[in-house]
């Protein structure tokens, strides 16, 4: 008598399964199997047909399968401003227009239009969970729940005034409430997003940290983005921001330091020690002129790196592909180094580089038994994936974001067969076309 087969929700057969740990690893004719929102098995496909009995499969014979990508720093609610004003050094580019563009239009409205119109574009590009900084935290909070994201929203902290808050206490107050209302939330968290060095003074800093402490949270900052923040920070503070930010306790294992294009070897050595993560945006700080983070100096130091795309106003996309596959090209040009950054590594730093900077490594980031079920299948069967020598080098270096068929977050499915099935995109791009009429400079 043959033993019972097991019940399970979803069993997933893909020509490829890229688990991404162990690394360089590509299980050929396997399969995925998923119940109540968990991997329960990976196994070899014949197996998986005589051990379980799946209430649906799902069967994609020129796909790869692999764990959502992780977008570790974004501004969602910005793609609403997507080019409005290009070419331009960061401090002209936020002083003279996104920030006057922000006091004239922000609100509560604004950023849930926005966050729909990116997680649109986020999950069509298969990533499966992001880390906002951007005003009201509640708004996007509701849009990546909505949309069955999974999402760290960052409670933004500045020193004046905004739409969101008046000073640094309200920002922390506000940002405090949005996290007791998150608390319970399956798919949502938070952090402490101090907004930059230059834009917060050192007592909220310090308050930032002690609150950190207490409630085990993540803060995401940006930090050494340009020459001119450095050299600013030099003349008001008579230190580099690293320094400073070390000497009010903000360096440690729960900061996720955004850009770091201007690093000493001193500082790249103690980030590692310090086990501060990276937030690595090699678009945004290309097209900004920001310069150069020294990928390949982090890694060998140590340091756990991740990949972001910042705002849809400075990249001028959210393509986590496209991302990856630049943070690896750069890699090698800025070290003179073909090495310095293989596909297989540019894959993990897009995926469990971010899981572990905001602590989720044990729920995503890797395909294995007991994680949440956030996978994306990639279609390799188009022309400028073809033919298929080495599926991992094809991920990192030849896919666009075009290619994404299907997109799970917990088992839950929020594209299948290219079609979005939890966010309403006619009704996005209608409302983003509204504002584009209202913001038209």
């Amino acid at each position: 008598m043959p033993s019972q087969r097991t019940e399970v929700d979803l069993v997933v057969f893909p020509r490829w399964i890229v688990p991404i740990e162990p690394e360089h690893v590509v299980h050929a004719d396997h399969a995925l199997v998923v119940d109540r929102g968990r991997i329960v098995d990976l196994l070899p496909a014949d197996f998986a047909r005589q051990a379980y009995a799946a209430r649906e499969t799902l069967s994609l014979a020129s796909h790869a399968i692999m764990p959502g990508l992780v977008n570790i720093h974004t501004h969602a609610a910005m793609s609403l401003l997507r080019g409005i004003a290009d070419d331009l050094a960061l401090m002209e580019w936020l002083q003279q227009h996104v920030w006057p563009a922000e006091a004239a239009h922000v609100g509560a409205a604004f950023c849930e239009d926005g966050v729909r119109l990116a997680a649109a574009e986020m999950i069509r590009g298969g990533t499966t969970c992001f880390n906002d900084m951007y005003f009201f935290p509640e708004s996007t909070a509701k849009v990546a729940s909505e949309s069955g994201l999974r999402a760290t929203v960052g409670l933004i902290v500045f020193d004046f005034p905004t739409a969101w808050a008046q000073n640094a206490d309200e920002y922390i107050h506000k940002g405090l409430e949005v996290h007791d209302r998150l608390r319970n939330d399956p798919l949502v968290r938070t952090a402490f997003a101090p907004h930059a060095p230059y834009t917060v003074s050192d007592a909220p800093l310090r308050h930032v940290r002690e609150l950190a402490d207490e409630l085990s949270l993540p803060i995401h900052m940006h930090l050494h983005e340009t020459h001119a923040e450095i050299e600013g920070s030099l003349e008001a503070h008579r230190q580099r921001p690293w320094q400073r930010l070390r000497e009010v306790g903000l360096l440690g294992e729960n900061l996720i330091a955004v850009h770091m294009t201007h690093l000493v070897d001193e500082e790249i050595a103690e980030a590692a020690q310090l086990g501060v993560h990276i937030a690595h945006c090699p678009e945004s700080n290309l097209k900004l002129a920001s310069g150069f983070c020294p990928v390949a100096k982090l890694l060998a130091a140590g340091a756990n790196v991740a990949i972001g795309t910042d705002g849809a106003a400075s990249n001028n996309d959210l393509d986590l592909f496209g991302e990856l596959r630049t943070a690896a090209l750069l890699a090698k040009g800025v070290s003179g180094d073909p090495r310095a950054l293989p596909a297989a590594a540019a894959l993990r730093m897009a995926t469990l580089g971010g899981a572990r900077a905001l602590a989720l490594e044990s729920e995503i980031g890797t395909l294995a038994k007991g994680k949440s079920a956030d996978f994306i299948a990639v279609d390799l069967s188009a022309p400028n994936t073809q033919p298929v020598y080495d599926v991992i080098s094809q991920l990192a270096y030849a896919v666009n974001s075009r290619q994404v068929s299907e997109v799970f977050v917990a088992g839950r499915a929020l594209l299948r067969a290219g079609k979005l099935q939890t966010v309403d995109e006619s009704a996005a791009l209608a409302r983003a076309a509204q504002w584009g009429q209202e913001i038209r400079p």
